[in-house]
């Protein structure tokens, strides 16, 4: 802290104790109930802000978004509120979720997914290369013996584990294309067999 910034406080110390002063001294037979009054208008500032700084997450809760609908032959997504779809898939008999990436060739796992499916990442081949937003990174491959989704089951299934750093997993081309065909339609991703 140099000279100028000390004497700024110094000056702000000294101007607030004087105004803090000549508050007790107007207030001095109502003190208490000044204080309370004060008191009151802080906490509704304060629930003001937290109200204000929660408010998505209040939303969120009092009015959820849509369900995803699953029937024999389609499964409709409805879109999230960052405008991406998300499906919840069980890998091995584990919930994983996944980003729907029509941009993505593969389907792929992020490194804290793949720990949970028990793959230890540390044994993994990283031979294969993905271009990615965020530049090159190194893949490797492994078999994912069971992918659900509603009614519909994939057996030994090719995924990539990515050593960079992911979010969320992936579901690309190779598990979308399974299905024949795919829609975005009011809001809704419609995945048909």
């Amino acid at each position: 802290m140099d000279a100028d910034n000390i004497a700024r406080l110094t000056y702000l110390v000294l101007l607030g104790s004087a105004v803090l002063m000549w508050f007790i001294t107007q207030n001095r037979t109502s003190l208490g109930k000044t204080m309370q009054q004060a008191l009151i208008w802080v906490f509704i500032f304060m629930g003001v802000i937290a109200v204000v700084g929660l408010w998505e997450d209040i939303q969120n809760t009092v009015q959820p978004g849509p369900r995803m609908v699953v029937t024999e032959d389609s499964i409709q997504v409805p879109r999230g509120a960052d405008g991406h779809y998300y499906l919840q898939l069980l890998v091995n008999g584990e919930p994983v979720d996944f980003l729907v990436d029509t941009g993505a060739s593969q389907v792929v796992l992020s490194q804290q997914d793949a720990e949970r499916l028990g793959i230890d990442i540390a044994d993994l081949n990283y031979f294969g290369r993905a271009l990615t937003a965020n530049g090159e990174v190194r893949t490797a491959p492994v078999k994912l013996e069971r992918i659900e989704l509603g009614a519909f089951t994939e057996r030994n299934m090719t995924a990539w584990v990515n050593e960079g750093q992911m979010d969320e997993s992936l579901l690309g081309m190779d598990y979308l294309q399974r299905f024949s065909s795919i829609a975005i339609s009011g809001g809704q991703l419609v995945l048909t067999r």
